[in-house]
């Protein structure tokens, strides 16, 4: 029953997003380790980012028409060019990172490709889980 009890916290899955960041986390402390360096700089990104990819669009209170509606989807795909641009250079420039790119695609694709509901999903699931203090100043 104690066995059973200790279980009960635990989400049955780890959300996506705890995934990747869990797996963020250890690429910087190894590379803090190998630099004897602490990263303050890429730390803060990786939160910033994480912070980014929790957030869930807000409600619209108007639906939009068809002329606004191919405007925003016109600046997502800016935004997803930016982001192909930035992977796609930095993989052809270090094998390293095109390797361990390849071999985590699993774990990140689905936090970058996420829904707006998967993104609810993320929120409620770090709200639990990953958030160390209660408040909600963080979000």
């Amino acid at each position: 029953m104690a066995e059973e009890e200790s279980r009960t916290p635990a989400p049955k899955q780890a959300a996506p997003d705890a995934q990747l960041f869990g797996l963020l986390t250890h690429l910087l402390q190894q590379v803090e380790s190998l630099t004897n360096q602490e990263e303050v700089e890429l730390r803060a990104k990786i939160e910033t980012l994480g912070l980014e990819v929790r957030k869930v669009p807000p409600k619209s209170s108007r639906h939009l028409n068809e002329v606004e509606l191919a405007q925003e989807l016109d600046k997502l795909s800016k935004k997803l060019d930016h982001v192909d641009e930035m992977i796609s250079s930095t993989m052809a420039e270090d094998p390293q990172v095109r390797t361990i790119l390849s071999s985590t695609a699993d774990i990140w694709m689905p936090v970058i490709t996420a829904t707006s509901d998967d993104r609810c999903n993320f929120t409620s699931v770090a709200g639990e889980d990953h958030h160390e203090g209660k408040g909600k100043g963080s979000e």
